[in-house]
């Protein structure tokens, strides 16, 4: 992978690779040869079947996807140089398409402005992923497994070589980390095309990774995780590599959150800042029982951990936060206060949620939650969110979120349409169907 800025010149380019979001917040494309890339098409925009990106019914899928050159970037492969193009999507009659994930960011912050409240959010999304050698999973009538290898010892294959552990990774040094080089080549690519890297290292798990993203806008955050989760998964297949951002691949290991670092400004300025409780301002405290209230219900987490596997990372007695709790410095907590922010960096970290989250809709309906909170003027004291002891658990399955979802969507609704929400909850409850209705190996140790 060799990622380069675009310089604008589009007369230098062999192709135009538009990158279009599904309903689950991945990438696909469509790549169109220079003799058909002019003014028109930027206009325009090139004309696909929605349905097969899961928002449209057959009998009414057609979408124009409009490139955005403002979130362009060249590749070089094969000596072809190709500029990829991030896209908005509109209907045939030229409105913005109201369930494209790019859309609903916009009216998430849209609604912030428009109450006066902010004129933009600030996110730090984290980043942790495992990376395979070797993997092989499959289902059938009669049978279901996985297997998994790493060099760092996981699998038949290592387990006669040096090793760590599988829960001794933290911030482990060459050559036991196995895969600092992979982090370099990744970084340096998601810097090439803009996308600001805190930094990298190794994380608790055996083969497991982290890259801190820093402080952007939204819908720019957004945009730069998508990308850098392609990115990712791209370097590795170079090196001959697998990636996942499942939350829990390995039973009993440490699981993949992506923890999201948050605050709204105004002016320039932090409206976090302040002098009550852990140097929070009133209105991020608000903010913050709006996360929490809107967690406790299940309707947030329908959004942010919106998987079957979400919830066997959310176990109690691991790090994942189960409790609706916020803390400074503590990483048991749903909502920590990060002891070292001080002053003006002063910030709040969601930390229950994951990587199978369409990010769009993520950060979305968190700072739609929070602004919630803030409208009532909610107060995490008040409400207990504060003790430890006696904290309320969230629910804890992908039906009883979703059953959260329906039952409380009216903070959503500024920027998601009931539409794509009744969407959303059929196809997870499809997918919940799936996998409770299979049996399971451990079941088979159990019961046959």
């Amino acid at each position: 992978m060799n990622l380069k800025p675009h310089g604008g010149d589009l007369s230098a380019i062999d192709f135009l690779d538009l990158l279009v979001l599904d309903i689950y917040g991945g990438l696909r494309h469509v790549t169109l040869p220079r003799g058909y890339v002019g003014p028109k098409l930027f206009a325009e925009g090139v004309g696909f079947d929605a349905s097969n990106f899961g928002f449209a019914r057959v009998t009414s899928s057609d979408m124009v996807a409009v490139p955005d050159l403002e979130r362009a970037f060249v590749s070089e492969e094969g000596g072809q140089r190709i500029l990829h193009c991030l896209c908005d999507v509109r209907s045939t009659e030229g409105e913005p398409f109201a369930q494209y994930p790019r859309a609903v960011a916009r009216r998430a912050l849209q609604a912030l402005a428009e109450r006066g409240v902010a004129d933009g959010a600030k996110m730090l999304v984290e980043l942790e992923f495992y990376v395979f050698q070797h993997v092989a999973y499959a289902t059938d009538f009669a049978h279901s497994y996985y297997k998994l290898e790493s060099p760092e010892g996981i699998g038949e294959h290592f387990y006669d070589q040096p090793r760590f552990g599988i829960h001794k990774g933290y911030h482990r040094l060459m050559p036991e980390d196995r895969y600092f080089s992979l982090r370099n080549q990744v970084v340096a690519q998601m810097g090439a095309i803009g996308i600001p890297v805190k930094y990298h290292h190794h994380e608790v798990g055996a083969a497991q990774l982290e890259i801190e993203l820093d402080f952007m806008p939204l819908l720019e955050a957004a945009d730069a995780v998508t990308l850098a989760k392609w990115i990712i998964r791209s370097v590795a297949g170079e090196l001959g590599a697998f990636v996942t951002f499942m939350p829990k691949p390995i039973y009993k290991a440490a699981g993949n959150g992506m923890h999201v670092h948050q605050y709204l400004e105004k002016g320039g300025r932090s409206l976090f800042h302040g002098e009550v409780l852990f140097g929070l301002s009133p209105l991020a405290l608000h903010y913050t029982a709006g996360l929490l209230e809107h967690s406790l219900t299940g309707s947030l987490l329908a959004l942010t951990n919106p998987s079957t596997n979400s919830y066997k990372r959310l176990v109690p007695g691991y790090e994942a936060p189960v409790n609706a709790t916020f803390a400074m410095a503590s990483r048991a907590a749903a909502v920590r206060v990060p002891g070292y922010a001080k002053g003006e960096d002063v910030r709040i970290e969601y930390r229950t949620g994951d990587a199978t989250a369409n990010t769009y809709y993520m950060l979305s309906a968190m700072a739609l939650a929070g602004l919630d909170g803030i409208r009532r003027g909610a107060d995490p004291v008040a409400l207990g969110f504060d003790r430890a002891e006696g904290a309320r658990s969230f629910p804890l399955s992908l039906d009883r979120v979703l059953d959260g979802l329906e039952s409380d969507r009216e903070y959503l609704l500024p920027a998601f349409p009931p539409a794509l929400l009744d969407l959303w909850t059929k196809i997870k409850r499809e997918e919940a169907a799936y996998v409770y209705n299979a049996p399971t190996p451990q079941e088979y140790e159990l019961y046959f």
